[in-house]
């Protein structure tokens, strides 16, 4: 009697026979026409295995038939080669294919032939470049399993080099944009891909950390994922790594408790903590053994990538406290006028966006954002009377009104900071006119710094839309036509036009910086 076997019993492919997941398997194409072949080579194979991973057999029984499968497959590890198929020389016209016209220099090519005096092996080794030659008849179980060790040893190396060689090429490139801590992450990513591969392991890894207060208040003691290897990268894209694996976040959080790291042959759980409190961890599981001298690599790369992550957040907070501040003085000069509402801010999204439409390199649009609010910073040498005069200024007035530029741009141009340099050009040249007619040099077109004609246009359209001591707000559309009314006089034409082609991103920022 036959025990019949229910589908919840059959055990599962992706599952080894620890019933954990399985590598995934060397892909193994047969070329040959005969079926016996076929059979007999996966018969004989069926239970090799090699670093972890089992074979997955392709069959091809032509040349042509071949051709077709290999423009789909990037993952062929070991080809088994007939040479006489549907032609004398199919098999090495298939060689000479994949070398020459698909350029797969990876892939292992081992030549069976039934009939030596069609490919004599000395003409076939010289002029193909294949890796192995062998007769069928001297094939037997021992020397195909040493074929494969070989051939397959061989690709693994090759695609060992290959990987390192593409991931020290994305940490090469990742270096160049490691401006914020998202970057990092893609950078420490590559590096801890090139680690594993240098390492010459099969890996799935992430690298965990847990910034304190001191650094980043707004992530305060919680996991960020800073580096993962491809099984992982999903959650690079998540701020918190709740979604773990189980064994993974119980490995983290015994690390976390014990503030310790562990280490067996299987698995590396890295624990480093930085000396402002920050925690990181690295955590990774390998299919073969590891040696002291691989957790020692791995060590150092956990603590580099946490020293730099903490610098890189320090230096956001530095950033964020230095752009903060430029607000705190505009805000400070406006209402000492009297000015009350978000102009500050709004002048400074508004010259960004016209930095932007101008072409400016990223970071300029930054160091625009964050210098243009101090436009206004030399009014802190103007008189209340003057300041806050509720009418129209008299001559005299005007006057010493018009020092505002000259005073903010001595007071800025002391600082050799980038951000305060440009800020003193903007505080000199933003009341410049495209027409000459400006103060308080009396500059024409061009010869007004880009960063003053930009900072013009934005004050002047962001001051006829707000409350002042002197006259009511004005429709952002009636501003806007007044400012078209006056490209080519007050504004640069070229400006204008940016700023018109934009208007929804124009009042997009009148929504999210309303008067309070």
């Amino acid at each position: 009697m036959t025990d019949l076997v229910f589908a919840e019993e059959l055990p599962d492919p992706t599952l080894d026979d620890s019933g954990n997941k399985a590598l995934e398997p060397w892909v193994v194409m047969i070329v040959d026409d005969d079926v016996a072949v076929h059979q007999v080579t996966q018969l004989v194979m069926a239970d090799f295995e090699f670093s972890g991973r089992r074979l997955h057999f392709l069959d091809a029984y032509s040349g042509a038939e071949a051709r077709e499968l290999l423009k789909t497959r990037k993952d062929i590890a070991l080809i088994l080669l007939d040479v006489v198929m549907e032609s004398e020389h199919a098999g090495l016209d298939l060689a000479r294919y994949i070398r020459e016209e698909l350029e797969n220099h990876h892939v292992r090519i081992v030549l069976r032939t039934g009939q030596p005096g069609q490919a004599p092996e000395e003409h076939v080794i010289k002029t193909y470049d294949i890796n192995d030659y062998k007769e069928k008849t001297e094939l037997t179980k021992r020397k195909l399993i040493t074929v494969f060790y070989a051939a397959l040893r061989s690709y693994r190396d090759i695609m060992i080099i290959e990987q390192s060689r593409q991931a020290l090429r994305r940490s090469i490139d990742a270096i160049t944009r490691i401006y914020d801590s998202q970057n990092l992450r893609r950078f420490a990513s590559g590096v801890l891909e090139q680690v594993t591969h240098l390492l010459g392991i099969d890996a799935r890894a992430l690298c965990a950390s847990r910034v304190s207060a001191y650094a980043a208040s707004h992530i305060e003691g919680r996991l960020k994922v800073l580096a993962a290897t491809a099984e992982y990268s999903r959650l690079l894209v998540d701020d918190e790594i709740g979604n773990l694996p189980p064994e993974v976040k119980t490995a983290l959080d015994r690390a976390l408790i014990d503030q310790v790291g562990y280490f067996d042959s299987h698995h590396f759980v890295g624990y480093y903590r930085s000396s402002t409190d920050n925690e990181t961890l690295l955590y990774m599981a390998f299919s073969d053994p590891v040696d002291a001298q691989a957790r020692e690599l791995l060590e150092i790369f956990c603590a580099n990538v946490a020293i730099t992550y903490e610098t890189l957040l320090l230096r956001e907070e530095i950033q964020d406290t230095q752009r903060s501040t430029v607000y705190i003085i505009g805000e400070a000069v406006e209402r000492r006028s009297k000015e009350t509402g978000a102009h500050v801010r709004r002048v400074g999204e508004l010259s960004a966006l016209l930095a932007e439409t101008s072409g400016m390199r990223s970071a300029d649009v930054e160091f625009m954002r964050q210098a243009s609010p101090l436009h206004d910073v030399g009014k802190i040498g103007i008189p209340d009377r003057v300041l806050n005069k509720p009418g129209k200024l008299d001559p005299e007035e005007w006057e010493i009104m018009k020092t505002h530029a000259r005073i903010g741009f001595e007071l800025l141009s002391k600082s050799d900071k980038r951000i305060l340099q440009l800020g003193a050009i903007i505080a000199h040249e933003h009341h410049e006119r495209w027409d000459g007619t400006g103060y308080p040099r009396g500059l024409i077109g061009e010869q007004i710094n880009i960063a003053g004609r930009i900072v013009a246009l934005a004050d002047v359209l962001d001051a006829l839309v707000s409350q002042r001591c002197y006259k009511e707000p004005w429709d952002l559309d009636a501003a806007l036509a007044y400012v078209n009314e006056q490209a080519g006089l007050q504004f640069d034409p070229g400006l204008v036009k940016q700023l018109m082609d934009n208007l929804d991103a124009v009042r997009a920022i009148y929504v999210r910086y309303p008067d309070t």
